[in-house]
This record gives C-alpha cells, structure tokens and sequence, in this order.
C-alpha cells in the first residue's frame, strides 16, 4: 500500500498557540496509548495514522511503555513513519514520555536523570528518528530531586534528542516548582498533559490556573474518559469494548448504574446539538482557551473521523453550558 498525503489537508483543521511559545499544536491530536501495539493490526494502524494526517492532524502522541507490548507503539509508529511519511517529517510533531514501569531492575522506572535519558534514547531508536519534538516526564518521582528530573529534560534539549520538554499527570502545585527549577536552567516548559473530561475535572482546581499564569499549553488525555463519554456504554458494556476486558485501566465495574443515568442525559443534550455524545464531549473540553488540543484514540479510520467532526460545532450555549453543569456538579 503506497501513501500520498492529501494536499487539502491543512484546510479545515484550527491549530492553536501552545501557551507563549511559537509552536501552534492541531486541536486534536492522535494518542498511540491504545490500539498501536504489537498485538493489534498494523495495517489498521497505518491506516488510521493516514486518515488522521490527511485530516490535519500533526501531532502524534507516544511514550515509552504504549502499547502493549511496552515500547510497541513507537516501534510501529517508526515503521509507518519509515514507510509513508519520511518525507513529512518536519510536518509532524511526535511526542514521548517516560516516568512510568519500562524496564526491569531500579533505573526503569520514576524520574531519575538516568532513566529518563535512556528511555529517551530507546525511544528514538524505536522510531527512528534523531529527536523528538516533545519530551515529557510522565509523572512526578516522590523520591527522585525535582531538579535531577527537570535537568535530565533539560539535558534532552541540548544534547538535541528533544526540542521541547513537557510535564504529565503533575498537579498545579507540583507544576510551579518545576517550572521553577526549569527556568533556572535555562529552558522553558512548554506544555501540561493532564487527564482532563467531563467525569474528571481535578484540572479545574487550579492547574488551568498555573498554565495560564505561566504560559504554558495545556493538552488534554482522556477527554472520553477511557470511552465512558461515548454511546458504547449507553445500554451496557459490549463484548469487545475496553470495560470487557481483563486487563486496562477501564473495568466492568467502573461502569456504574449512575454513571449510565449521567451518561444518559448528557446523551441527550449532545442530540439536541446534532452531535454524539463523543463529539459534544470533545468540544466540551477545547471550549476552554487554555486547552489547545485534546488527544484522542482510535481503533479504527471512522473513529477519528467522527472525532475531528466535534470541531463542527463546538461554541456552547448559556442554557446548555446550564443543562451541563446541572448533571455534572453532583459527580464533583
């Protein structure tokens, strides 16, 4: 199957500011977390990363242990990239992380300097490329000096493997110190990735505060709550969905009768605007100027279609931002 991206593609898709910086990042961007490694279709994946590209998405979003097996979506991402967009590499922003369980034995894990910079040399290799454009510390090391994790970031870009640094899953709190150690050395954070939807609003309680205040993007993981803000839950768990499975961070139990009824009446309201749940879901999060992109995943083509499609309507009534809130407050 040979590639030729779509000359239209940079015709519909909005690219909004990271914070302060120069870097304009597509409003929704593909996440490899799930339905990228060695155990699913590499076709399927090919395809999807194509759609998403040729539907303007630039931004691809990795880290070291996606897959599963760890470390089988970048290697299947470099494969694709290898194969069908060498030539659109300066077109493309490719992120990775490490923080979290990679490798056996004390130094795969966390966030000490020496994990951190192997993982990250692993990580090119795996996709093939000489640097990355974003390299975040996944998650804060309670053990690990912040400023051992935030000088092996800084490392990252001057030894030229990464041209950005970004943080995940750290609170606002926890954000201002190491924005605080970065500046020290030299090198500006450029983007928050926290877990962020209409069931988990924890970014609300200050950390929109941080990254506006210090002029950093915000991008948002999870904006379907691992597929609870879709309609594939609305009248049960099917067989082949996520909350079926044994393993995952979604189970069946997660899937609460209150959860339905809530789901249920959001459902509702995402009909009376013309779009899916999924969709109004989406819009919901990037109706926020401090969020520039949401992440998505997909396992199939017409998934990030019908994703990228919430950009069709996403300004939000007084009366429905009202209707909202109105079911959502009582999960808070």
């Amino acid at each position: 199957m040979s590639y030729k991206a779509s000359k239209d593609r940079y015709e519909n898709m909005p690219y909004n500011r990271c914070g302060n910086s120069g870097l304009m990042l597509p409003a929704i961007s593909l996440g490899l977390w799930h339905n990228f490694g060695d155990v699913d279709d590499f076709e399927n994946c090919r395809k999807m990363v194509h759609r998403a590209f040729d539907l303007g998405i630039t931004h691809f979003d990795l880290a070291n242990n996606y897959g599963p097996s760890a470390g089988s979506a970048e290697s299947n991402f470099g494969k694709i990239l290898k194969k069908d967009l060498a030539s659109h590499r300066d077109e493309l922003i490719i992120s990775t992380k490490a923080g979290y369980m990679m490798w056996d034995g004390p130094y795969g894990d966390w966030g000490s300097r020496k994990y951190l910079l192997a993982s990250l040399d692993q990580s090119l290799k795996r996709l093939g490329v000489d640097y990355v454009d974003i390299f975040y510390s996944h998650r804060p090391d309670p053990q690990t000096p912040i400023e051992e994790t935030m000088r092996a970031l800084g490392s990252a870009v001057r030894q030229g493997k990464a041209l950005y640094v970004g943080l995940s899953n750290y609170t606002a709190e926890q954000t201002v110190d190491a924005i605080a150690v970065l500046k020290q050395f030299g090198i500006p954070c450029l983007i928050h990735q926290p877990s962020y939807s209409m069931l988990n609003r924890w970014v609300e309680d200050g950390l929109l505060d941080v990254v506006e205040e210090e002029g950093i993007g915000c991008i948002a993981f999870s904006p379907l709550a691992q597929g609870k803000l879709t309609d594939k839950y609305l009248n049960g768990i099917p067989e082949d969905s996520r909350a079926a499975k044994a393993h995952g961070f979604l189970q069946k139990n997660d899937i609460t009768d209150k959860l339905l009824k809530t789901v249920g009446s959001l459902n509702k309201i995402a009909a009376d605007r013309g779009q899916s749940l999924a969709q109004m879901a989406l819009a919901w999060v990037l109706k926020d100027d401090r969020i520039t992109s949401a992440i998505v995943g997909a396992s199939k083509v017409e998934q990030i279609e019908q994703n990228i499609a919430a950009l069709e309507n996403n300004v939000f009534s007084s009366d429905e931002i009202f209707a909202i809130e109105k079911i959502l407050v009582p999960l808070q």
